[in-house]
């Protein structure tokens, strides 16, 4: 009777409920430390990817336009910090020049040393300096957008070196190498260049500035150092060759090196230097170089907004082709050359002369053209 009374057995139900809320109650801080704990694991790999998202290489901001042409910015990273800032486009041209020359150095050394874009302006340099400070400052954003290691290990699973043909100019070879990854060229370096005398001058300055300029324009096509153009057109057509090489190598760049490096030593006449690499360099450079075929260059002539320098290819005593090595270039310059120079190129070849029209709104372009045209005309006694 006794085990069957109702008032015991609800007080035995009750109790057995209560017992039952008292072990999930003491289970639940058992779980919640752990999830707990798994929460601040799950953030702790964050916290340390975000800081290894600022990948480590090189990096290059967004081009800033400013009135007096282009600025664009590389870093160099490691460790998350900058270890190395350069300006692979500043502005040029007349005084451009000089002013360039002085604040880009100091911009890249405030770079490094203030490890961002909070830096002073160059006193003079004013447009120049704000340029600098806005593509430093995309460059960093990229640095901390990469992925982690994601980047440089597909690129440098892709990566490829193709050395191009030696060009021959009259103060001795040039010769390109490029890597390559993704089909972008990732570093340019002359193998060869001129030197002895003044030569070691002028190429300290002038390579370094032409192997920016082939990183950046990822092509063959970029303007000649200012007091360097004869190793600038040979490191132009070496380029060429380099670039045509490993668009057609499955890893052929130590036989193009070693072949061509003997052929370099080899040749003394810069005619027949031309020649072979002209054609090396892929079909652009056969039909304008013939047996009879030669290329003159002319003087620089200096304008109020830069030099021009024109060269000229005669077959027998024609102009086969007619060429600008040197034009003004930076901000409105960029626009007016590169809507006049095809027109005055054209028009050379067409006159056989330098009796050539200037062309309207490029009035000291047409003047600077037509003198040095002249002057490689009078070269070959035209």
């Amino acid at each position: 009777m006794k085990k069957s009374h109702p008032i015991r057995r609800a007080v035995l139900a009750t109790a057995a409920t209560v017992s039952g809320i008292v072990l999930v109650l003491s289970l639940k801080p058992a779980s919640d430390p752990s999830s707990s704990a798994s929460a601040q694991g799950g953030a702790s790999p964050q916290g340390g990817a975000q800081q290894s998202a600022v990948q480590d290489g090189a990096v290059t901001g967004t081009a800033a336009t400013t009135e007096y042409g282009p600025v664009q910015v590389r870093l160099t990273m490691a460790g998350g910090k900058i270890t190395k800032a350069e300006a692979v486009q500043q502005p040029k041209g007349g005084r451009s020049d000089q002013i360039s020359a002085d604040a880009i150095p100091k911009l890249n050394q405030a770079a490094v040393t203030a490890g961002s874009a909070d830096i002073d302006a160059v006193s003079g340099a004013t447009y120049t300096s704000a340029g600098y400070k806005k593509s430093l400052q995309s460059a960093i954003d990229k640095a901390a957008k990469a992925p982690a290691g994601g980047g440089s290990s597909s690129g440098s699973a892709q990566a490829q070196t193709a050395t191009g043909d030696v060009a021959k100019t009259e103060y001795g070879p040039v010769q390109v190498r490029v890597t390559m990854a993704g089909g972008k060229i990732t570093k340019a370096e002359a193998v060869q260049q001129p030197k002895g005398g003044r030569s070691d001058q002028v190429n300290g300055d002038a390579i370094p500035k032409l192997n920016q300029a082939a990183v950046t324009a990822g092509s063959a096509d970029i303007d000649a150092v200012s007091g360097a153009t004869y190793t600038s057109a040979g490191y132009k057509k070496s380029l060429q060759s380099a670039i045509d090489n490993a668009a057609k190598a499955s890893g052929g760049s130590g036989e193009t090196g070693s072949g061509q490096t003997g052929s370099g030593q080899a040749g003394s006449g810069s005619g027949s230097g031309e020649t072979g690499s002209s054609s090396g360099s892929g079909g652009g450079g056969s039909s304008d170089v013939a047996a009879d075929a030669r290329v003159v260059t002319g003087s620089v002539s200096d304008t109020e907004y830069g030099p021009v320098q024109v060269r000229i290819t005669m077959t027998g005593d024609k102009i086969t082709k007619a060429e600008a090595v040197q034009k003004p270039t930076g901000g409105r310059s960029d626009q007016v050359s590169g809507n006049a120079v095809p027109k005055l190129n054209q028009a050379t070849v067409a006159a056989g002369s330098a009796d050539i029209d200037a062309v309207s709104g490029a009035t000291y372009t047409s003047a600077g053209y037509k003198k040095s045209l002249q002057n490689a005309l009078d070269q070959v006694g035209g």
